[in-house]
């Protein structure tokens, strides 16, 4: 077993069951690990020097394959459903047995890294890798212990992934060969027959969307955030595909973070050390800052080149439309450091409506945006799946449940008791289509929607003119500044008023129906906040 020359800080592998490796590489560089992944031809440099790697058969999470062991710690807080499913001791402990003997005879790669960046809340992770190119994504994606803290470093959690390793579904317990499983009990994330490296990012961020709201009294958020010169905070939620990492990198803005936050009595902290943002159709143009990102140590997943080069091409989704991009967040030059801000401002709820129906900016009451929180709504374009010809609705409670192994209500409690206690400004922001959905209307220009967002910042919507919109009760400004006035009010956009009052009225029966499982845990002032059709 060869270490490296700070095996000092390695604790005996053999603890955890993992004994015979043929070499343990600790800590390694972003250079070494790159080099180790290119000698291997597990990697290929592009021409701005960033590591492309390609995921396999799994190039996104699998969210029916992700399980949390129900013991005595999560039998009766975890609430259990499709995204939270149960998995037995007994076959977790065997899995784990076979997953750490799997690594004998084999090279380990071994990182110690931190979670959340306010030392109040600050949790040691060891990440556990049969692949160099999977201990640089923890080394982007996780806070970076200096020399010194990793003389004293504690792991709180281990996560170990061995995308080599295949279960078998009828002995192991899972429905498949491929599993993320988290144990409370052990500390351990298990991942195995997947080498897509966000299930050791968002098994993490589980682990944190329970800990932090159930023994901290922190709300974790799936969200990004930002910081203006003032030290004004604003968050922005928002499912894949929405804009929020677009939209949180604002050069005139310090960035906290672009997923992953937790909110205090004193303020808002980034949970992670760098970003992983989609990365199909990038440009410079359109985003200067991630595209600039994509450089040395940064690690390009499932992208294709051009001909005969080794120039990415973004626009190509032949492998996934999931293209990724992971990096350390001090590769965006105005990242704040470290990455802890104030108490929020301003939130953001954002949706890419492919129906064209929503406004593109409205001013949220609190039963409203308690209402849209727990809604969690966008709605994926056509095409993007077989056999989808209409815009397909998206329902995913607090922006984020395949994350939360809580009630959605615990989350969207706390929001509210912090809203309320902060004063908190809520806008929901359409960065879809108008004048019609998509294949008739056309997508909201990003130049507009970062003006909606940074005159709400600067206060010069506050004493606007507002009308509420039929249907969704939204109230909508008369004017924005750098926004055409004509785009503000959606059913104005629409050729034929009645087509958007039939889509509307479509759109606002969803809500109400997805709403309902839900229902029994909102109080009144949230009920109140339902569309009306």
């Amino acid at each position: 077993m060869q270490m490296s020359s700070v095996s000092n800080h390695l604790a005996d592998l053999r603890e955890l069951g993992i004994e015979n490796a043929s070499n343990v590489y600790y800590q390694l560089s972003p250079e070494k690990l790159v080099k180790q992944t290119v000698e291997r031809n597990q990697g290929v440099l592009s021409d701005t020097g960033a590591l492309a790697v390609n995921t396999g058969e799994f190039t996104g999470r699998s969210p029916k394959d992700k399980f949390i062991v129900k013991d005595d710690i999560t039998t009766d807080s975890v609430n259990w459903n499709d995204f939270n499913l149960p998995f037995t001791t007994e076959n977790f402990d065997r899995l784990y047995r076979k997953v750490t003997a799997y690594f004998s005879g084999k090279d380990v790669w071994v990182r110690d890294c931190f979670a959340c960046a306010d030392n109040n809340y600050r949790m040691g992770v060891r990440v556990i890798t049969e692949l160099p190119w999977s201990s640089l994504f923890a080394y982007n994606m996780f806070l970076r212990p200096t020399e010194e803290e990793l003389e004293e470093m504690h792991s709180d959690w281990t996560v170990i992934q061995a995308p080599g390793f295949l279960a078998d579904p009828a002995v192991d317990g899972t429905r498949q060969s491929n599993f993320a499983v988290v144990s409370f009990t052990k500390k351990v994330i298990l991942i195995g027959g997947t080498a897509y490296t966000g299930e050791i990012k968002k098994g993490i961020f589980t682990v944190l969307n329970y800990i932090l709201p159930h023994n901290k009294h922190v709300l974790s958020m799936h969200c990004s955030a930002n910081q203006g010169a003032a030290g004004d905070t604003a968050i922005f939620f928002g499912l894949s595909g929405t804009g929020k990492t677009t939209l949180s990198a604002d050069p005139n803005r310090k960035l906290i973070g672009d997923d992953e936050h937790g909110w205090t009595d004193t303020g808002v902290f980034n949970f992670e050390g760098g970003c992983y943002a989609k990365c199909i159709d990038l440009s410079a143009e359109k985003e200067p800052e991630i595209f600039q990102a994509v450089r040395p140590g940064a690690l390009l997943e499932n992208v294709t080149f051009f001909p005969g080069t080794n120039t990415v091409n973004y626009a190509d989704k032949s492998i996934t439309e999931n293209t990724r991009v992971s990096y350390p967040l001090t590769y965006i030059p105005n990242a704040l450091e470290p990455s802890v801000g104030a108490v929020p401002k301003n939130i953001f709820f954002l949706t890419a409506d492919a129906y064209g129906v929503l406004p593109p900016i409205s001013r949220l009451t609190t039963g409203q945006a308690m209402y849209q929180f727990i809604s969690g709504y966008t709605a994926k374009v056509a095409g993007t799946e077989a056999g989808v010809t209409e815009p397909k609705s998206t329902f995913s409670a607090c922006f984020g449940a395949p994350f939360l192994p809580l009630h959605p209500a615990e989350y969207a409690r706390m929001l509210g008791e912090k809203m309320r206690k902060n004063q908190v400004n809520v806008w929901l922001i359409n960065t879809g289509w108008t004048g019609g959905p998509y294949g008739t209307g056309s997508r909201i220009k990003l130049a507009y929607t970062r003006a909606m967002i940074a005159a709400a910042i600067d206060g010069k919507l506050d004493n606007a003119k507002y009308r509420n919109t039929p249907v969704f009760g939204l109230a909508i400004p008369e004017i924005c500044p750098g926004v055409p006035a004509d785009i503000l009010d959606p059913r104005n956009t629409w050729a034929d008023k009645n087509e958007y009052d039939a889509k509307a009225a479509n759109l606002a029966s969803q809500f109400i129906r997805n709403f309902e499982k839900y229902a029994d845990a909102a109080d009144q002032e949230i009920l109140g906040a339902a569309p009306k059709i």
